[in-house]
């Protein structure tokens, strides 16, 4: 059982389960700076190319509640190997492609991999930490992680690609994966899983796999095959009545994927609300802040990473060390409201961003004030997404929030990237200048970004209780004081 192993032992093994994430989180940028590459490479045509991140998305974005929920039945441990074990060799079949059919498959098995450690990882996090101040130290690191692999993925994609090939913007996580595998086995004692004598749920996990994997791929499909078209709508119909079926099996079988008692919690429910508003933010700052980058203000891939370094360096200051004492000072209600509302008025300054811009004056303090929100405000909302969870929920409450921002950054990025494309086009139409209008649909992205942001800080501020997991499973209050009483459950396994 994970929660047994004391002192500098956790935090190594905490270094190596980000170690895992930080290589998933990569992924999901890295092969955007190298798309051009692959394409001249191997051929891909413009509608074509798309499949190389479409088929990583509809696989990880499709398996990350079933798997949480087999994390909670068959062992956290296990699953997470298996996961890493699976993305890396799919990484490798990625690296030695030579055909487009080969490079899409590996994709989406990569994709099946990382849904796993992603869902697998926050609980193993969780149940390693168990006293709440450490707790919330640890959840900073797996905070920073997720919040800043992103624009390193363009750094490094960047670099590997301008320097060596495409191919080793997969071939660098082979000894990455292996060093996670090798060093897992070595520091996290086997263990069981949570739900003794629990069985899968099957009807409910080809339910609900199905129709998340539909809405992927109706979302990341849409600006191409049109938003009002009868494929998209059609798909987007489809995934909505396999969601019913799935809520309807739940509440009906004995052993359910999901049981729905867990959005009776509030601060549960609260936080992946918040998670999808905050994902649409976060996803639609990330990638149209990159464009205006690129395209308004002509900057190169390399360039474009280290314009992100200034965000990334506020936010691990804010998420490695503040984060948690304001946490325990403060509870979870206030730092992530003041942190998300600091985010949507850095988005706001974007929004302004001019054509003629300069980068001191018009994009770094809009990435300083998202990094210290986001820096802030991460760690409280993963702490209030597995609140009150139970130990042998606590899988699936973590692959539920990775699918609320999965699911949020996916939408809200097609939803503002349409609207900026459809302004874009609108003025060009009234003969503006095609850079003037290009900037213009950036900014109406940005202001939505903004406002989805500020959305998720009232709604977090408003509902969230200050109350933090305890050592049980249960909540304590700011100050570590409990909050209610109950059956004491033991801190989880692995």
């Amino acid at each position: 059982m994970t929660h047994h192993i004391e002192g500098n032992k956790r935090w190594l093994a905490l270094i190596v389960l980000c170690m895992g994430v930080l290589m998933i989180v990569l992924d999901t940028t890295i092969v955007n700076v190298a798309l051009p590459s692959i394409a001249a490479d191997l051929g891909f045509s413009e509608t074509s190319l798309v499949w190389v991140v479409n088929a990583y998305m509809l696989t990880f974005g499709g398996f990350l509640l079933l798997g949480g929920r087999l994390g909670d039945l068959f062992g956290h441990r296990r699953l997470f190997l298996a996961g890493i074990a699976l993305f890396t060799v799919a990484s490798l079949a990625c690296g030695v492609s030579a055909t487009q059919a080969l490079l899409v498959c590996a994709r989406a098995v990569q994709g099946l991999g990382g849904a796993v450690v992603s869902a697998v990882s926050l609980s193993l996090i969780m149940n390693l930490f168990t006293e709440t101040g450490e707790r919330a130290k640890a959840m900073g690191v797996y905070g920073f992680v997720c919040a800043g692999g992103g624009s390193i993925g363009v750094l490094l994609g960047g670099l590997l690609t301008n320097v060596l090939s495409w191919h080793w913007i997969f071939l660098v996580n082979l000894p990455i994966g292996i060093a996670v595998y090798a060093l897992c086995l070595a520091l996290l004692p086997p263990g069981r899983g949570q739900q003794q004598g629990g069985r899968l749920d099957v009807a409910g996990a080809a339910s609900v796999t199905a129709s998340l994997m539909l809405a992927v791929y109706a979302i990341v499909n849409g600006n191409e095959a049109g938003w009002t078209s009868l494929t998209t709508l059609g798909l987007l119909a489809i995934a909505i009545a396999l969601l019913a079926l799935f809520l309807w099996i739940e509440s009906r079988v004995r052993h359910p994927l999901m049981p729905l008692g867990l959005f009776a919690l509030r601060n549960v429910a609260t936080a992946n609300v918040v998670g999808v508003l905050w994902a649409a933010a976060m996803f639609a700052w990330f990638f149209i802040s990159a464009l205006y980058l690129q395209r308004v203000l002509g900057y190169p891939p390399m360039q474009v990473g280290l314009a992100f370094l200034p965000a990334n360096v506020i936010m691990a200051f804010f998420s490695l060390g503040l984060s948690a004492r304001l946490v325990m000072r403060f509870g979870l209600r206030l730092p992530l409201a003041v942190g998300l509302l600091i985010a949507a008025c850095g988005l706001a300054l974007f929004a302004r961003a001019p054509v003629d811009g300069h980068f001191a004056l018009d994009v770094l303090p809009g990435m300083l004030l998202l990094g210290f929100g986001a820096g802030i405000a991460f760690n409280p909302l993963l702490l209030a997404a597995m609140s009150d969870v139970k130990p042998e929920d606590s899988g699936l409450a973590s692959g539920i929030v990775n699918t609320a921002f999965m699911m949020g950054g996916a939408l809200g990025l097609a939803i503002l990237a349409s609207v900026a494309a459809a302004h874009s086009q609108q003025l060009l139409t009234h003969d503006a200048p095609a850079l003037v209008a290009l900037n213009a649909g950036y900014h109406m992205a940005f202001v939505g970004g903004a406002i989805f942001a500020a959305i998720a800080g009232l709604l977090g501020g408003a509902f969230l209780r200050d109350r933090v997991p305890s050592a049980q499973g249960g909540a304590q209050g700011a100050h570590g004081a409990p909050e209610r009483s109950g059956n004491k459950a033991p801190a989880g396994n692995g």
